[in-house]
């Protein structure tokens, strides 16, 4: 076992032996770390972590390809002929990789040489996975098959990022004394999240497939699941309220202090991923559980809340939940239908809610009480993860506006319809399109979608007489956001009337952007670097419960990376231990920074 100190104490051929197997048959890295280490040397392991990602990224293409050759297949000739290092030996055991069947071996090997024949390096996969114990066979083969049909480009940035994944899981093996090496709190909030998608919504759950929608029995299960452990975690108050919210009180040194409020939402999209949301419970509960376990009161109180809805999925009332803590619960959601019939307040009632507008009214939060709310999420994108960083600090929450739109012509014969006397609805939706594409794409933290379209009764020979289509706008502040949509409202205006069309464009859905608060910003960017991490700064182009609790209090927000190229709202959806790990250490380190400032 190495210590930090043992490293940072050591000359430079020193340093790259202690570092020696952690990236395969490349010590140039380790070298390259050394040389541009802080005068204080790498004070974390994240540091670290950090510093030989570092000098991987800095090394150039060809450097890299070789880094990437530098490792074997998996299952491959250097396997069966044990010529692996030690430390991949160890990790293709660990997978059972030694043991595949005869069946599985020559599947591996089918898929090596196709790889290898596409893409001219060998396939990389940390087979520890995300927990660092081990992938099946059966994962790893399928994740093969998947990348398999991946872009070169992304390919090799995937190939790079399972080798800096490869080294965290050696370095955690290397220096397990070190504080935080070994993500025993990351692996408690991964396991916690595995066992609450066991639940789903029935006609998803027999397809293995993770739907979790509003008061539903899956809903209701993972809502009494978070309430058992909450309580098993130390809080001192667990409640299930009225708009079924999971709400956990951990007291202050003085139970009557104000709070911090958090959390997240449970709810999911359909066929959707275990992290989105959870995470934003679970951190703070593992963070509970060891303040409880030493016994340890804040000056301040900690109030966790599982929010029952945030997705908008079975009844049309997004941020129904964290809507209601801040009194913006519309009344005439309770007779809202869902696709069975059945209304909210009918679904409450069955939940054993109230189900009165009374009720929830209660639920509204005096903002008097509170110190501010904060929230951590995965980042549901590809950003992080392309910059090789486990965390980054939210800016500001976009703002967003939503359309549903139609184009009116006029449906004519595709063969006897000259080109210029046509008015085809369709292609005045497709130039409108790349209209969006181009304007949001001029300007920075500025998007927009097109993402429905639909020609109604569409034929293969009929120039579309009507198409109807969907805007999602979005940008970091509201001058920006209404910008776009004036733009591309007069864009569409300007499309149609060369065309000769007609247009109608309905609102759907409003929200206002949600800038972090400067103080509650500077207090995650201490967290961050206090971690020895780089502190990067990052709007959510995604809502979050944070906008609503914006409404009434200060609010900020941390985002982890995922994995997978930070997919979200899919089975792909993933994280690691150690990620977890850095999470947890991050909201501890907030609580730590708030406790001082707090009399």
């Amino acid at each position: 076992m190495t210590t930090l100190h043992e490293l940072r104490s050591a000359d430079e051929a020193g340093f790259v032996a202690l570092l020696d197997g952690i990236y395969e048959h490349s010590p140039w890295i380790a070298a390259a770390a050394f040389r541009a280490r802080p005068a204080a040397g790498h004070a974390s392991l994240a540091a670290l972590k950090h510093a030989l990602v570092q000098a991987v990224r800095e090394a150039g293409r060809e450097a890299q390809l070789g880094l990437i050759r530098a490792h074997p297949e998996l299952a491959g000739k250097a396997m069966v002929a044990k010529s692996l290092t030690a430390e991949s030996t160890d990790e293709q055991t660990r997978s059972g990789l030694t043991h595949c069947s005869a069946d599985e071996f020559a599947q591996l090997q089918q898929l090596n040489a196709a790889y290898n024949a596409r893409f001219g390096w060998p396939f990389i996969l940390a087979v520890r996975g995300p927990r660092g114990e081990g992938l099946t066979r059966a994962e790893i083969i399928a994740t093969f098959a998947r990348r398999l049909a991946g872009h070169p480009d992304f390919e090799f940035a995937e190939c790079l990022r399972n080798i800096h994944r490869i080294a965290e899981i050696r370095l955690a093996d290397r220096f397990a004394g070190e504080p935080g090496a070994v993500p025993l709190r990351g692996r408690r909030v991964w396991d916690w999240a595995e066992e609450l998608a066991v639940h789903s919504d029935p006609g998803f759950v027999e397809k293995g497939q993770l739907t979790v929608t509003y008061l539903t029995e899956a809903h209701r299960k993972v809502a009494q699941r978070l309430r058992w452990w909450m309580k098993e975690c130390g809080f001192d108050e667990v409640e299930i309220d009225a708009v079924g919210n999971v709400v956990g009180v951990y007291h202050g040194s003085d139970a009557q202090a104000k709070r911090l409020m958090t959390g997240s939402h449970f709810d999911t999209v359909r066929n959707g991923g275990k992290y989105d949301g959870r995470l934003g419970i679970l951190v703070p509960m593992a963070v509970v559980r060891e303040l409880s376990a030493a016994g340890r009161r804040l000056p301040f109180g900690l109030e966790v809340v599982a929010f029952s809805e945030e997705e908008g999925q079975r009844y049309k009332a997004t941020f129904l939940a964290s809507g209601a803590l801040v009194g913006g619960f519309d009344a005439a959601w309770l007779e809202q239908r869902d696709a069975d019939g059945v209304t909210m307040r009918e679904a409450m009632q069955a939940a054993g809610l109230p189900g009165t507008l009374e009720s929830i009214a209660a639920l509204e939060r005096d903002p008097a009480r509170y110190l501010g709310f904060v929230e951590v999420h995965i980042e549901q994108g590809p950003v992080l993860n392309e910059l090789d960083l486990p965390l980054g600090v939210v800016t500001s929450i976009n703002g967003s506006v939503r359309y549903l739109g139609e184009v009116q012509g006029m449906a004519s014969h595709a063969g006897t319809t000259p080109m210029d006397r046509r008015r085809d609805a369709a292609a005045a939706v497709a130039e409108l399109v790349l209209f969006v594409e181009q304007r949001a794409g001029s300007v920075p933290d500025v998007v927009g979608t097109v993402g429905q379209l639909e020609v109604p009764a569409g034929s293969i020979n009929v120039v579309p007489g009507r198409c109807r289509f969907s805007l999602d706008l979005r940008a970091t502040t509201n001058a920006a956001r209404d910008a776009l949509a004036a733009d591309v409202k007069t864009a569409l205006a300007r499309i149609c009337e060369r065309r000769g069309l007609a247009f109608t464009l309905e609102p759907t859905m409003a929200a206002s952007a949600a800038p972090s608060h400067p103080a509650w910003q500077a207090r995650w960017e201490r967290a961050v670097q206090a971690l020895g991490l780089p502190v990067f700064c990052m709007p959510s182009g995604a809502g979050h419960d944070a906008m609503k609790l914006h409404e009434r209090m200060p609010q900020a927000m941390l985002f982890m990376r995922g994995g997978n190229s930070g997919i979200s709202h899919n089975p792909l959806e993933t994280i690691t231990a150690d990620d977890t790990e850095l999470c947890v250490a991050a909201f501890q380190r907030l609580l730590e920074d708030l406790a001082t400032d707090t009399p």
